[in-house]
C-alpha cells in the first residue's frame, strides 16, 4: 500500500529496518517523482555544521598600492597632459662619417642621414673625435664648418696627419663620435660678423625643449543587484578586503567590484598603450603606461640573473651615468628577480667589498641580510627594494615567467623641476604621478553612485540597485631615461 502524495521523505516500514526510505536526508533537494514542486527533507530546518566566515586562501587578494608609493595624484582640467624636458646640455654627434682630406685636415660629416642634426660646431672649436670600432681618439680644431641640417665640419688633427688613409690615424670610415670640449682663437683676433653665408661666424646656440604628451582614459564598471536579491540572507558570513562584511551575498560582490575597479585604476596606468595603429578602427587614443613609456624613452634590461653577478648590473649603473644619475632608486621586483638581486649581493663578503655597502642598515651585514635585502648602495647609487605583487599575482603577470615577461622596474626616487603653464612658474613634481580630470563642476579622480530603485536609489523605475564606477586619468612618465624595465629573455 502507498500512500500519495507523499508530503515529506519517511515512507513507514511494517518491521525496524534500516532503509534508505526511513532516514531523513538534508541534502535531499528533490521531491516525489512526478510531484511538481520542491519537497526536500524537513530535517533541512536544522542547520548543519558550517564555518560562518569564508576561508581567505589568497590572502589579500588586491594589487593597487605601487603608485602610491612612487608618485602623486593630481587635477587637470584638459583632454591632454603636456610637458617639456631638458636636452643635453653639451654638444656631440654620433654616427659620423670621415669625408675628404685636403693636406692634413679632414672633412667630418655630422650624422649623415637623420634629418634633425643641425650642425652648430663654429670655426676655432676644438673637439674629441672617438672611434668605438677601434678605441682610438684625437682632438682637432675646427677651420671651416657648413651650417645646417646634415652640415660637416673640417678638422686640423692636433696630432698632425689627417684622421684615415695612407699612413695617417687609422681610424674607421664611419660610426664616429664627436663632441666639443672648448675653443682656440689667436690673440688679437675679433669674432667674425654674423651675415649670410658667413660660416666663420660664431654660432649662437638656443636650447631646445622636448615635449612630450599623454591623453586620459575614460575607466568605468558597474555592479547590478535585483531588489528580490538584496533582502536574501544566507549562512556564511562574507568579508572582503576594505572591511565589508555580513550575510548578505551582494555586499560582497558590490565590495569586489568596487576593489577591482580600484585595482583597474592603477593596472590601466601601468599596462595603457596608446591606439597608434592605422588598422585600429576603434576611436579611444589609449593612453601611454609606465611599461610602453620605459620602452619608448627609457632602458631595457633583458634576462638578469644572479649569475651575470654584479657584472650585469655595473652595466646598469654605467648606462644611469650616462642619464640623470638620480641617487635613489626604488627595485619593485617579481620573486625570482628579487632573489636574483640577493643571490647576487650575497655572493659578496660582507662589508664594503667591490663596492658594497650596507649603509642604509647601519653597516651591519647581518641586519640586512635577515629575511632579504631592503636596501642597498652600489657606486654612488642607493637602491631600495621590494617584491611587487603584480609581478606575482597568478591573475595577471604572474602566470607569465619567461619570454618577454616583465620582471621588474627601477624607479628614480626623489622629484622632478617642470615648467607648469597653469601655475606659470616652475614646480617639483613626482618623476611618476597620475593626472585625473576635476573641476569645480565634477572631480573624476574615483565616482561612484547609485541609480535604480533599491539601496537607497529611487531615481529609476528599475527594481534593482546599480552601483556605478567611474574614474578619467593617465600617468605622466617623465625623465623615463632614468627608468629601467627588466624583462625576461
Amino acid at each position: 500500500m502507498s500512500l500519495l502524495p507523499q508530503f515529506g521523505t519517511i515512507i513507514p516500514s511494517q518491521s525496524p529496518q534500516l532503509l534508505a526510505t526511513n532516514y531523513l536526508q538534508w541534502n535531499n533537494n528533490g521531491g516525489a517523482a512526478g510531484i511538481p514542486g520542491n519537497f526536500a527533507d524537513f530535517a533541512q530546518q536544522y542547520l548543519p555544521e558550517i564555518y560562518e566566515a569564508e576561508v581567505e586562501r589568497y590572502g589579500n587578494r588586491t594589487l593597487s598600492g605601487f603608485l602610491k608609493m612612487v608618485g602623486a595624484e593630481m587635477p587637470m582640467t584638459s583632454d591632454q597632459v603636456i610637458w617639456s624636458e631638458q636636452n643635453r646640455l653639451h654638444i656631440s654627434y654620433i654616427g659620423c662619417t670621415l669625408g675628404a682630406i685636403a693636406g692634413t685636415t679632414q672633412v667630418i660629416n655630422l650624422s649623415p642621414g637623420v634629418a634633425a642634426a643641425q650642425n652648430v660646431i663654429s670655426v676655432n672649436d676644438t673637439v674629441v673625435v672617438l672611434d668605438p670600432a677601434t678605441g682610438l681618439e684625437a682632438k682637432g680644431i675646427v677651420t671651416a664648418t657648413t651650417i645646417g641640417v646634415g652640415g660637416s665640419i673640417t678638422v686640423q688633427s692636433f696630432q698632425g696627419p689627417a684622421f684615415n688613409g695612407a699612413g695617417n690615424l687609422g681610424f674607421s670610415a664611419a660610426g664616429l663620435k664627436v663632441f666639443v670640449y672648448g675653443s682656440d682663437y689667436s690673440k688679437g683676433t675679433t669674432i667674425a660678423a654674423v651675415g649670410a653665408g658667413n660660416s666663420a661666424v660664431r654660432q649662437s646656440i638656443d636650447p631646445v625643449l622636448t615635449q612630450f604628451s599623454n591623453s586620459p582614459i575614460i575607466i568605468r564598471d558597474q555592479y547590478v543587484v535585483s531588489g528580490s536579491d538584496t533582502a536574501q540572507i544566507g549562512w556564511v558570513n562574507v568579508a572582503t578586503e576594505d572591511g565589508t562584511d555580513g550575510y548578505l551575498w551582494y555586499l560582497k560582490a558590490e565590495s569586489e567590484t568596487r576593489l577591482r575597479f580600484e585595482d583597474y585604476l592603477e593596472m590601466s596606468m601601468v599596462e595603457g598603450e596608446l591606439n597608434t595603429s592605422a588598422l585600429n578602427p576603434l576611436t579611444q587614443p589609449g593612453t601611454q603606461g609606465l611599461f610602453a613609456a620605459i620602452q619608448a624613452r627609457g632602458n631595457v634590461e633583458t634576462g638578469f640573473t644572479a649569475a651575470q653577478g654584479l657584472g650585469e648590473f655595473d652595466a646598469i649603473l654605467k648606462n644611469l651615468d650616462t642619464q640623470g644619475a638620480i641617487e635613489e632608486n626604488m627595485l619593485f621586483l617579481q620573486r625570482q628577480t628579487s632573489l636574483d638581486f640577493d643571490d647576487m649581493l650575497a655572493s659578496i663578503s660582507s662589508g664594503v667589498q667591490g663596492g658594497v655597502a650596507f649603509g642604509l642598515f647601519e653597516n651591519s651585514s647581518e641586519m640586512a641580510l635577515n629575511l632579504g635585502f631592503s636596501g642597498f648602495r652600489r657606486g654612488s647609487y642607493d637602491f631600495y627594494k621590494t617584491d611587487w605583487k603584480y609581478l606575482n599575482d597568478a591573475s595577471t603577470r604572474g602566470a607569465i615567467n619567461g619570454v618577454n615577461s616583465i620582471e621588474g622596474v627601477l624607479v628614480p626616487a626623489g622629484t622632478s623641476t617642470v615648467y607648469d603653464q597653469v601655475l606659470g612658474t616652475n614646480i617639483r613634481r613626482p618623476f611618476l604621478h597620475v593626472r585625473y580630470r576635476a573641476s569645480q563642476t565634477d572631480d573624476r579622480r574615483m565616482k561612484s553612485w547609485l541609480t535604480g530603485s533599491v539601496g537607497g536609489a529611487s531615481n529609476s523605475t528599475l527594481d534593482a540597485m546599480e552601483v556605478n564606477f567611474l574614474s578619467e586619468r593617465c600617468l605622466v612618465t617623465q625623465a623615463a631615461n632614468n627608468f629601467v624595465l627588466f624583462r625576461g629573455l
